[in-house]
């Protein structure tokens, strides 16, 4: 049985990276004493946690079962420390979170402001990356939590959901199209798209939509800035597709066009990841708090703008239907 908490941690550790050599490095310890650990706890035990072989690590069906436990364990051991915090008055420290584009354009600084005001104490650190990276790193421990696009659920991750927003056209007044009207994936086509390389996650969502709506595709161009895509569309007959939530303080600019997808629309479901082994501190539930309202508050906003067209194409649509 492990003796400590770092026994089990150490544990949690090669399960989560299949190696030992990773967890050893992910733990701040050697190869060897994470090895020596792990076996230890098997003699004591009188199982093996796992199979080893030729620069491979899995785990048996019994280091299925032990993980779970120690997972329960360190989440317990966790909320009685966090019970033992409540004693102090204020909420201080330092706390790194992670963040796609798609939250750093406009949610990132009202929140920021917000709870600087808020919690003076806590100083925040925000790491900006796509939602691959970010998810390693919340599995590292590294950061307290990310917020992410919604994918399959990774080992060693708890999530919830964070916000629903849906993807928009945006063009330039060369593409020569209604700012704010509703548009059809029917009625596109052929585009001349920008697209985020294919390590972001929302590459082949965005893809796989428009193939299944039977949009063509003219070209395509790979840009990874957010700032360099809307500066490329807003000048040329290119157009881009990009979250709702993103575009807030864009909307009225008279240089974008925007238009929500219908009939069907592309939503984007975001969620927040935290490591599975711990809880998140009241510093980082805090902020994340934070930043939901106001990512809330953008996105209905953005939402508002857009609904009244939409209203107005759907009541169009149900009397020509009517009128056949």
């Amino acid at each position: 049985m492990p003796n400590s908490v770092q026994d089990i941690r150490l544990f949690i550790a090669v399960y989560e990276e299949l190696s030992f050599t990773v967890a050893a490095k992910r733990e701040h310890s050697t190869q060897s004493g994470v090895s020596q650990h792990v076996r230890k706890m098997e003699e004591e035990l009188g199982t093996k946690l796992f199979f080893r072989g030729s620069g491979s690590v899995s785990p048996t069906p019994a280091g299925e079962t032990f993980y779970l436990g120690c997972v329960d364990i360190l989440r317990r051991h966790e909320r009685l420390r966090r019970e033992m915090q409540q004693f102090s008055s204020s909420l201080e420290g330092e706390i790194v979170v992670g963040l796609t584009p798609t939250m750093t354009r406009c949610a990132l600084a009202p929140a920021l402001a917000g709870f600087s005001e808020a919690h003076p104490n806590v100083v925040v650190h925000v790491v900006e990356s796509y939602s691959s990276t970010l998810t390693q790193q919340v599995r590292a421990g590294d950061l307290a939590f990310a917020i992410v696009p919604a994918a399959t659920s990774t080992v060693g991750l708890r999530s919830h959901l964070f916000l629903h927003t849906t993807e928009l056209l945006v063009s330039g007044r060369p593409a020569k199209r209604d700012h704010l009207a509703p548009v059809r994936p029917s009625g596109l086509g052929p585009l001349k798209l920008v697209l985020p390389r294919k390590l972001n996650s929302r590459r082949s969502r965005i893809e796989t939509y428009l193939a299944a709506n039977g949009v063509a595709i003219e070209r395509s161009l790979e840009l990874d800035s957010v700032s360099g895509t809307i500066d490329y569309v807003s000048q040329t007959d290119w157009v881009t597709v990009l979250p709702a939530i993103m575009m807030a303080n864009d909307i009225e600019k008279s240089e974008l066009t925007i238009n929500a997808l219908v009939e069907p629309a592309l939503r984007l479901d975001l969620i927040a990841i935290e490591p599975s082994r711990t809880l998140m501190s009241q510093a980082a539930e805090a902020f994340l708090d934070t930043l939901r309202e106001k990512a809330v508050l953008i996105n209905n906003r953005v939402s508002e703008l857009l609904l009244p067209s939409q209203i107005r194409e759907s009541r169009e649509t149900v009397a020509l239907r009517r009128g056949s």
